[in-house]
């Protein structure tokens, strides 16, 4: 297995931004396309957004399909929970991909291989072959681990949090975006001259179509590493191999990563269940046209283009006033308060104050996943695969869960699971609490006062002494020296030493 490492270069590189010691970016330029930072941005971003909008092209027409296949309440939630449970093994699977091949090779063979289920989605003629196509297709759905794998190998501890909120949420804004172009791509077909239950089976071609086209995007226009693909680097000596093993045990036995796994399963969890049940929601209690609910719904996902990247500008502006600490106290007060405003829509009775609600609550959720994405490029710099693909399956396993409990056939209305999913979503935040970094502290307590807690001692942990003899931990080195911004503006001008550099070549 490749992992990156020591870079040796012959000439230094140019970049259009800025950059630090790994030649990784230390600004964020939204409307730049430069290569291959800015690039793989808008790349990553365009890519999981048509994923997201096929994979929820469903939910906006199932008023529709349920009519022509003959689905009950139980075979629309087994759907639903089938589009987002084949994605849970599909990002921890993805995270390796990543740190094997790469997350340009990764995300564009992923959604090679699931393109074709959504095509077949308009052949679907029964109730099982609907559930079988929403389940292939959520596979796609494990690109948003690719994205926060590229964004993090591509973008600095300063504006990580930034790029990966943006990335994601940009992406994520396909949830609600196919609330509105799937009814619109239906009534269009139906009104040139097709019957309804011929109309919603073509309209999902387009979706199919963009989910390819992306793919190819990614191939002809991507890259891996500031410094070029895995394949050029492994091949000109650039970049030092890995044992996987090594890799996948420092990923899976940081306590950290299972805690934000947990935690993402109630914010972006919560998002995934909310795309699939909530145009069928206001449709069905507030007896609205297909349309109307399906804009309505739609706000709930175009939230994202404000609210995910917000998540992540905040998570990078109370690392630089309070470090780490800012990271985590911001991460657990939004998603708390995401989980108040959840419970609150449930509570509510009119159309007007739903949708309000409705919206506060995305704001606050979806920022809650910007913010968990602020935190995961400093769990592991060796296991950074792992632990993105530990916590963005964890994201889809909380949505199966929900979904099962509260939303799969009629033991609780809809308003109720609403509500309910809410009071989980404030438990499930709780164990952010149990997050320490010994070089930075934790929400109660500050750093260890031990002379040895320092940023290299902490990812230099990860390497065993005959590993470092071999030079594989520079890269590791690089990136602690990167990483002391954590320690809050307070601390930092404090305890960086004047001349100190990064303990590798460059």
């Amino acid at each position: 297995m490749e992992i990156s490492s020591t870079i040796t270069e012959t000439e230094p590189q140019k970049f259009a931004l800025p950059v630090d010691s790994e030649h990784k970016a230390t600004e964020f330029h939204l409307f730049s396309s430069a290569a291959p930072h800015m690039r793989a941005f808008h790349l990553s971003w365009i890519s999981f957004f048509s994923c997201f909008v096929s994979t929820f092209a469903a939910p906006p027409l199932l008023p529709i399909i349920r009519d022509n296949l003959n689905l009950t309440a139980t075979d629309i939630g087994n759907a639903g929970v089938a589009s987002v449970s084949g994605a849970v093994f599909a990002r921890i699977a993805m995270g390796t991909a990543c740190d094997l091949f790469g997350p340009r090779l990764a995300s564009a063979s992923l959604i090679l291989l699931t393109a074709p289920a959504v095509y077949f989605t308009s052949i679907a003629s029964s109730p099982i072959s609907f559930l079988l196509v929403r389940f292939f297709t959520g596979f796609s759905l494990a690109t948003f681990v690719s994205a926060q794998f590229w964004m993090s190998s591509m973008f600095s501890g300063p504006v990580v949090g930034t790029a990966n909120g943006v990335a994601a949420g940009w992406g994520n804004l396909g949830g609600g975006a196919t609330q509105l172009i799937m009814p619109l791509v239906f009534s269009l077909i139906r009104d040139i001259g097709a019957v309804k239950f011929t109309a919603w089976r073509i309209a999902f071609f387009i979706p199919a179509l963009f989910q390819t086209l992306s793919a190819f995007a990614i191939l002809i226009f991507g890259q891996d590493l500031p410094d070029g693909n895995y394949q050029r680097l492994q091949n000109s000596g650039n970049k030092q191999k890995d044992k996987f093993s090594r890799v996948f045990y420092h990923g899976i036995t940081n306590y950290r990563g299972w805690i934000l796994a947990l935690t993402y399963g109630y914010c972006f969890g919560v998002e995934l269940t909310v795309d699939n049940i909530i145009a069928e929601y206001f449709y069905d209690r507030f007896n609205l046209k297909l349309h109307t609910a399906g804009i309505i719904a739609a706000s709930f996902g175009l939230a994202n283009i404000v609210s995910r990247p917000a998540g992540g500008v905040l998570s990078d502006m109370m690392a630089k006033r309070f470090g780490m600490r800012g990271r985590l106290w911001a991460l657990w007060a939004v998603q708390t308060l995401g989980g108040v405003f959840c419970i609150i829509l449930g509570q509510v009775g009119s159309l007007t104050a739903s949708i309000v609600v409705m919206i506060v609550f995305s704001v606050f959720v979806q920022a809650a996943c910007g913010l968990t994405f602020g935190v995961v490029p400093f769990v592991s710099r060796r296991s950074l695969g792992v632990i993105s693909g530990m916590t963005g399956g964890g994201g889809n396993v909380g949505a199966v869960l929900t979904q099962l409990i509260f939303f799969k056939g009629s033991k609780y209305s809809k308003e109720t699971g609403i509500t309910l999913m809410g009071v989980m979503i404030v438990c499930c935040t709780l164990p952010i609490f149990l997050i320490y970094f010994p070089q930075w502290g934790g929400m109660f307590c500050g750093p260890s006062s031990e002379k040895i807690a320092t940023e290299e001692d902490y990812y230099l942990s990860e390497w065993s002494s005959k590993e470092q003899g071999k030079g594989l931990h520079q890269a590791s080195l690089k990136f602690a020296d990167n990483s002391r911004s954590e320690r809050g503006r307070r601390v930092h001008s404090q305890t960086l030493p004047s001349n100190a550099t990064p303990s590798a070549n460059v």
